[in-house]
């Protein structure tokens, strides 16, 4: 073969090999989908004649004036998504950790309660469980709109993180468990320095899928005239209809909320990863 032919064919599989490493090739493809996106887009609104007004959207998510930028509808309910999602999160995470050691307990009333819990939550729509938090526990407990909607999205979510924890639980060795008896550690402390740190890096992924399950979720909380992102949404549609401009709007706050929560989980598994590896001397 010809040296100069030679030079440049390892030149080019070598800035193929670094663009195939690099985020390059994934924001093309994410680029060529939205492109097609956008003339499906406009294939069919030339064919159902619909008359879009996108110049209408901006003033809903912010304006600026002499006063300075001044927030939109839309950005005030994604801050009060946030604040939703910020306050269930942590709070499914304990109804799915207790669940979890609940079902591994020796106790047979642990087990059950766990057990009851699960099936309760997992066979009945959310929708019905935010209605039966607000209007049957609520009274009984006083709470308002915003606690109703907390407890009962970190329990339906805590019920299937429980399922993922335990899971991740006994992917454990034996092994691990015999060492820990062996140094004379209590059941916490095999739990808090042995077993969960390890089951939490093979368990991360899953529970990333959960987070933002329930970033998705917190939309029915406007069944609860809770102005969120989704009840915002709706009442500037019922005064602009601004139906399309207006959802697709949400749809891509939403999408932006869930893409940087799934980076942030991305740097944490990274992290934990070479954590790991340090650890174990690789």
């Amino acid at each position: 073969m010809d040296p100069m032919a030679s030079m440049v064919s390892r030149a080019f599989f070598r800035a193929w090999r670094y663009l195939r490493r690099s985020s390059l090739i994934d924001m093309g493809k994410f680029l060529l989908v939205l492109a097609v996106l956008t003339w499906l887009l406009a294939r069919g609104s030339e064919r159902t004649g619909y008359h879009w007004q996108w110049y209408r959207v901006p003033r809903y998510i912010a304006s600026i004036d002499g006063e300075g930028i001044t927030l939109g509808p839309l950005i005030e309910g994604a801050l009060v998504t946030l604040r939703i999602t910020a306050i269930s999160l942590p709070l499914a995470f304990f109804w799915a950790l207790v669940t979890a050691l609940f079902r591994l307990s020796g106790s047979p009333l642990a087990r059950s309660v766990a057990r009851v819990y699960l099936e309760v939550i997992r066979n009945t729509p959310l929708l019905v469980q935010l209605l039966f938090v607000y209007f049957v526990l609520s009274p009984i407990v006083p709470m308002g709109r915003f606690s109703s909607a907390i407890l009962a999205l970190s329990l339906f979510e805590g019920a299937y993180g429980s399922e993922i924890i335990r899971a991740g639980i006994l992917s454990i060795p034996k092994g691990q468990w015999e060492a820990a008896d062996s140094l004379g550690l209590s059941k916490f402390h095999t739990y808090r320095y042995i077993i969960l740190p390890q089951a939490f890096r093979k368990i991360l992924p899953p529970l990333s899928s959960q987070a933002i399950s329930l970033i998705k979720d917190s939309a029915l909380v406007s069944i609860l005239a809770i102005y969120d992102l989704t009840m915002q949404g709706q009442s500037i549609i019922a005064e602009t209809y601004l139906t399309f401009e207006i959802w697709f709007t949400v749809a891509g706050i939403y999408l932006m909320i869930t893409v940087s929560v799934s980076v942030a989980i991305q740097v944490m598994e990274k992290r934990l990863r070479v954590d790991a590896s340090f650890k174990d001397g690789t």
